[in-house]
């Protein structure tokens, strides 16, 4: 009889983490949360949010884990990312990994913390993994003033500083084969995996069926430029007053105020609404009050806002750019457009507004056919592959078949199967929210309630699942204390 194996202690470093809103936070919280949820000790090492830090135990995603928040400082040029002190980081990644003894470590980003852990890691002797979130041209524009001409050469700085880093680790991922070629193609780096990020579809496919009778267009991230939503808000201005459209943005960044400004000088303001941050029960009703999703983008390694709305049954409409063309399927589940093509990006939203039910629904229909594909839990298993060595190179996400990328024939059997476990999940999740539980660092024991400041409050959840997690909680924070006195 095969022995199971046994629970893995598992630490993942990230740059930007939750309450942050973007790709690489939230892939970093569902997966820990999906890893906790099957056993495994999981510590965070991450920024603080404010000028709280040390030892939380945190919930995401209903489920409690170990966040270790470092002192953060936020970056003048941005309104949300923030930034860690790098002279006393080493001293600091040195002494978590000691005290936590992880199996593997897994970090999210070559940058600070990805860097100062990683070198961590490998005088320890820990098994490092890295997957790569991150595209130098995001980077630059919020670090330092670069002239048009020096462009080039920060460009292929900033590439080979990622491979310097990614390098260290044994086994190297992107989310996308796109984002893989990218990688590859501006570095020395081969034989990246391409592991999707993951969702659970069930957590959106229950959402009413797509309507155009109040035609709707959303966006979901940061805005921020590489996102290009000044170009969204163009065209949405150019649609027919007919239509009496309506454009939502969730989400909040540095290019906020500026984007508040185009919508008021282009005369739509009072059709355009600033959601800001929400929480993940708004942003359910969000994707289920639009029409079609927008992702105008340019720099899109993958995009799990798009995969949302595909799990929503809603049409996608996104720019030919990087990662997006691998979720957007052109004339099946919605469009892509030439970026910062204003003209066909109208034309493209008008199609959606102006589609009989029956075209809408075909869009609606491909969109979840597709998500199956980035199913959360074949991301999971091909993870706790790689962090026990398990791993080959042909392991990868469904996302990957070369069935993905032929044409669409859902049947709506396949699609009730998805739709099928919602309802339940649903009403299980309503009231979760994210949560510090308990501070372990400078004051012991002390209960935290809530901190306004980031949004976080506790919650609970009565399963035994929750049970199961918080006693291995419980074990590794004893050990921590016992560690850290």
């Amino acid at each position: 009889m095969t022995e199971p194996l046994k629970p893995l202690t598992i630490v993942i470093g990230c740059d930007t983490f939750p309450p942050d809103i973007n790709g690489a936070a939230r892939f970093a919280e569902r997966l820990a949360a999906g890893l906790a949820d099957r056993g495994h000790e999981i510590h965070i090492i991450a920024p603080s949010v404010n000028n709280r830090y040390g030892t939380y135990r945190e919930v995401h995603n209903g489920v409690p884990m170990i966040v270790h928040r470092l002192k953060s400082y936020r970056l003048p040029q941005h309104k949300t990312l923030r930034f860690v002190w790098p002279f006393t980081l080493q001293k600091r990644t040195n002494t978590l990994l000691s005290a936590i003894a992880p199996d593997v470590v897994h970090i999210q980003s070559h940058l600070v913390v990805g860097r100062y852990l990683s070198k961590s890691a490998m005088s320890q002797g820990v098994r490092l993994i890295a997957t790569n979130h991150t595209m130098p041209e995001n980077l630059i524009r919020y670090s330092i003033f670069i002239p048009g001409f020096a462009e080039k050469l920060a460009m292929r700085w900033a590439w080979a500083d990622a491979a310097k880093i990614l390098k260290r680790a044994s086994v190297i991922t992107t989310p996308t084969r796109k984002a893989a070629d990218i990688l590859e193609g501006n570095t020395d780096i081969r034989g990246v995996l391409a592991i999707s990020c993951g969702i659970d579809a069930k957590e959106f496919a229950d959402a009413a069926k797509v309507s155009n009778a109040h035609p709707r267009a959303l966006f979901v991230g940061r805005l921020d430029y590489e996102k290009h939503i000044h170009v969204l808000i163009e065209a949405f201005a150019a649609l027919p007053k007919s239509l009496d459209a309506q454009l939502e943005l969730v989400g909040d960044g540095g290019e906020r105020a500026s984007l508040e400004r185009w919508a008021d000088e282009l005369k739509v303001k009072d059709r355009v609404t600033f959601m800001g941050h929400v929480d993940e029960a708004e942003l359910r009703r969000a994707y289920e009050r639009a029409t079609v999703f927008v992702m105008p983008s340019i720099a899109e390694l993958q995009s799990i806002a798009t995969m949302e709305a595909m799990a929503s049954g809603r049409p996608v409409i996104g720019a030919n750019a990087a990662a997006l063309p691998h979720l957007i399927h052109d004339g099946e589940n919605g469009y892509l457009f030439e970026p910062e093509d204003v003209a066909t990006l109208t034309l493209r939203l008008t199609e959606v507004f102006q589609a009989k039910p029956a075209e809408l629904n075909r869009l609606a229909n491909n969109s979840l056919h597709l998500i199956k594909s980035h199913d959360i839990g074949r991301t999971l298993d091909i993870f706790e592959n790689i962090y026990r060595g398990l791993a080959s190179g042909a392991d990868a996400t469904d996302d990957n078949l070369a069935d993905y990328t032929s044409p669409i024939r859902a049947t709506e059997a396949s699609l009730e199967q998805i739709r099928s476990a919602a309802k339940a999940f649903r009403e299980a999740a309503e009231g979760f929210r994210d949560g510090v539980l308990e501070r372990l660092s400078d004051v012991r024991g002390e209960v935290v309630e809530r901190f306004e400041e980031i949004g976080f409050e506790v919650s609970s959840r009565g399963s035994k699942a929750r049970k199961r997690v918080e006693k291995t909680i419980d074990k590794a924070l004893e050990r921590f204390r016992r560690h850290d006195r």
